[in-house]
């Protein structure tokens, strides 16, 4: 690769090419069990695994997905929180040749039945919970077999017995799971498939691995393809930026969703390159992960913002021993410097902002974990990345330090977007992906996002960013979390409005808030309206829907 700016930062453990495996992505699992075979693979609320008996149950799933009469390239959807299973028929499904579908569990309906349809999954894994959601869409869409698994399968006695009662109180439902040519149950799988399948011929360049519905924040979600060599490269980038890494005797710990692509790639498939111990968490509560943390000990913690500001926010942070964290890459929406600082101060780890999409697998750049960082930057591309800033009026590359629409190229760029060759065409030009985020460059070669392309607010013929506004108010001692958002407005076109989360115990005025924005910011980028709110809502890893609280307000508009 031709020289960058960038690649003068560059540690010298740090290459600036990698020769990529030309192999499918379940290789990994394969060479690991070979490799570590008696190590431990996955904990999971006590019940934990090596990678000799994941390895054979994931040839065991493959060898039943090929006795229902699965073939290469057939979809298989995977609709499960963090546990064994998730990982289990996330590869069992590769290894038979199929492309996964990862489906988030908190879909409605309708959510369900689009990208069911859209993907043409034939196949779907899901939770004993989920199944009534599926037996109703299912009629309208491509389903030939469910298969259904409860967390229970994988919980070590006595936990295994209560969870039945937990989980008729937390969700008041008991779900009898009748077998038959359609529907399958997991466990029965389990006790009677021998651990034998058909190996596939994989075209690892060619063939896909995933297909990966974006957030769908403008319109309907769309199916972005990923083939294995986009996955195992960037497994590979992920692994070089973290040299420090000790091949076998890590220990990951998995907050982030695994059916969310940052996840799979930072947390699942590196775990499963690296012979690491992966703690899954099926979902995220504060006081759960600050026990597991002080008892499973990982080194390895990748998280988003929200995840590291509910940690720090917590009122017995102080209880808890969090020293056995050594790296964490922050991704899926911006890093605050205040956030960053205390975390690592607490546990004497490092923190270090990311940046990706779901298009490019999902990281581009980062900033170094044990090299020089720059705070507010995304950092820098990891290898064989090229990345540009272009301006849009001109389409030429934009000077350094002038802001235009960032855009990547690199081993890990989808192939485009599954039946839509209209966006994928206006995504992928002159294989440059354009991302949607507006940014710029240094002169070191540091990237910055100032916000994404749609999120522009342009009030009284000012351009304002909100991020940079949701940066000052994060440095406010009150505010737990921030968001901001261009409302519409008779007289500027568009106004600044503020949604505010307080830490607990903490208060403030719409005057104090004002006079801190205005210590800050210029005038017009100072926002006019606050609202204060309990909570903020998010995607599943943790990005603040923006859109959201912008349709409720209009919404809000129209009914006055």
């Amino acid at each position: 690769m031709e020289q960058k700016r960038w690649h003068a930062h560059y540690p010298e453990e740090i290459p600036i090419s990698i020769a990529y495996d030309q192999k499918p992505l379940h290789q990994f699992l394969l060479d690991s069990a070979y490799a570590y075979p008696k190590k431990k693979a996955l904990h999971f609320m006590g019940k934990e695994m090596t990678y000799e008996s994941l390895e054979h149950e994931v040839k065991q799933m493959a060898g039943y997905f090929q006795s229902l009469g699965l073939k290469k390239g057939d979809r298989v959807s995977i609709m499960l929180p963090n546990c064994p299973q998730a990982v289990i028929s996330y590869y069992a499904a590769l290894m038979a040749g199929a492309t996964v579908v990862q489906t988030n569990p908190l879909y409605t309906e309708r959510e369900l039945e689009y990208q069911l349809k859209d993907s043409g999954a034939t196949y779907i894994v899901c939770l004993d919970i989920l199944l009534p959601r599926v037996l109703n869409v299912k009629d309208d869409t491509d389903l030939n077999h469910v298969i259904v698994t409860g967390i229970k399968d994988y919980l070590p006695f006595p936990k295994n017995k209560i969870y039945p009662f937990i989980q008729k109180r937390e969700y008041n439902m008991v779900v009898k799971v009748e077998p038959n040519e359609e529907t399958h149950v997991w466990s029965s799988i389990m006790k009677n498939t021998p651990a034998t399948y058909d190996p596939t011929e994989i075209d690892p360049v060619n063939d896909l691995a995933l297909l990966q519905y974006t957030g769908g924040t403008t319109g309907h979600p769309k199916g972005v393809m990923l083939t294995h060599y986009n996955l195992v490269s960037n497994v590979h980038m992920c692994r070089s930026w973290l040299y420090k890494v000790k091949e076998g005797e890590e220990t990951i710990l998995g907050v982030l969703p695994f059916f969310h692509v940052y996840g799979m790639t930072t947390v699942m498939n590196m775990a499963i390159m690296i012979g690491a111990n992966m703690v899954l968490m099926p979902k995220f509560k504060p006081e759960d992960v600050l026990k597991t943390i002080e008892k499973q000990q990982p080194t390895l913690f990748p998280g988003a913002p929200t995840i590291y500001i509910g940690l720090l926010n917590h009122p017995d942070l102080k209880k808890y021993d969090l020293s056995s964290i050594e790296a964490c890459i922050s991704g899926s929406a911006p890093l605050p410097v205040e956030v960053q600082q205390q975390f690592e101060q607490l546990t004497g780890g490092k923190l270090v902002e990311g940046y990706g999409l779901t298009e490019t697998s999902p990281v581009t750049h980062a900033n170094f974990v044990w090299s020089k960082r720059v705070n507010g930057s995304i950092g820098v591309p990891w290898p064989d990345t090229d990345s540009k800033v272009f301006d849009m009026a001109t389409m030429e590359e934009a000077p350094i330090g002038e802001v235009g629409e960032i855009a990547v190229k690199g081993p890990q760029v989808m192939q485009g977007y599954w039946n839509n060759e209209e966006e994928t065409n206006q995504t992928l030009k002159d294989g440059w992906l354009f991302t949607g985020d507006m940014g710029y460059m240094d002169e070191d070669g540091y990237f910055y996002i100032v916000d994404r392309k749609k999120d522009m607010i342009i009030a009284g013929g000012y351009n304002i960013y909100p991020r940079e506004v949701e940066e000052i108010l994060y440095e406010h001692e009150a505010i737990q979390e921030a968001a901001v958002a261009g409302i519409p407005d008779p007289y500027r076109g568009e106004t600044v409005k503020a949604y505010i989360v307080l830490k607990p115990g903490y208060h403030t005025t719409e005057e104090e808030l004002n006079q801190h924005c205005r210590t800050h910011l210029a005038p017009f980028k100072v926002p006019r309206i606050y609202e204060y709110m309990e909570e903020l809502p998010k995607t599943a890893v943790g990005k603040i829907l923006r859109r959201k609280l912008i349709d409720e307000d209009k919404k809000k508009m129209q009914n006055n």
